[in-house]
């Protein structure tokens, strides 16, 4: 079952998009591999919606979006057929998704990200997350189960967030959004800490735990970088 930190899991599948080599093939992008449980069914239905809609805030972060089932190929273009056609919700309507959606219905793929987990389900896949980063590092992973849909502001603050901490070698406090203080790695030696004592660019609660401003246009201006 892979981990934060781990190379993602190589594989090649077939998707609605055609054949995929993952990761080789999104070298220097970041991807946000997720799966869903079923195709043709009502939550996963309200994701794609989603995703779909959103597609193009993800393609400006410079990430791609690839999903997963236990599903066929025919079954998944039916599906989404279906998606772009038939269903208009939230305002939402004629959603065509475009982004991969692999075949995996003999399960490898599923089984290798660990996302069938037997006391939610042996058939299908829980709605896994994966962010994996430009060097195919796997960075964050999240896990719901299959009745809860996922939060979607929550999957982009993720991204930016993991952007933000790269482009500036910062951690980030709770709830965090672009415009807020970020937090400064803490220090090394005693010279370190009487330097944040002084420094007028930073916020000390404690030697350990000083912040710094970086404006949103600051942060924004690197993202998909």
């Amino acid at each position: 079952m892979p981990r934060i930190g781990d190379m993602a899991p190589e594989f090649t599948a077939q998707t609605t998009q055609g054949t995929i080599n993952f990761p080789a093939d999104f070298k220097g992008k970041w991807v946000i591999l997720f799966s869903h449980p079923a195709d043709f069914t009502p939550v996963c239905t309200s994701e794609f919606m989603t995703f779909g809609s959103m597609q193009q805030e993800f393609d400006a972060l410079n990430c791609q979006l690839i999903g997963l089932s236990i599903d066929g190929l025919p079954s998944h273009i039916a599906w989404l057929r279906t998606i772009k056609d038939r269903i208009n919700w939230k305002g939402m309507k004629d959603v065509d998704v475009q982004f991969p959606l692999i075949d995996d219905i003999t399960m490898n793929v599923a089984k290798n990200y660990g996302m069938i987990q037997p006391g939610e389900s042996e058939t299908k896949a829980v709605r896994a997350v994966f962010f994996i980063d430009p060097k195919g590092v796997i960075r964050t992973i999240i896990y719901y189960p299959l009745a809860l849909g996922r939060n979607f502001d929550e999957i982009k603050r993720v991204l930016i967030g993991l952007q933000t901490i790269d482009n500036y070698g910062v951690a980030l406090p709770a709830d965090w959004r672009p415009g807020d203080e970020v937090i400064v790695p803490a220090p090394s030696t005693m010279k370190a800490v009487d330097k944040r004592v002084t420094d007028k660019d930073m916020h000390c609660y404690d030697w350990f735990f000083c912040t710094k401003k970086i404006s949103k246009e600051e942060v924004e201006s690197k993202l998909g970088k």
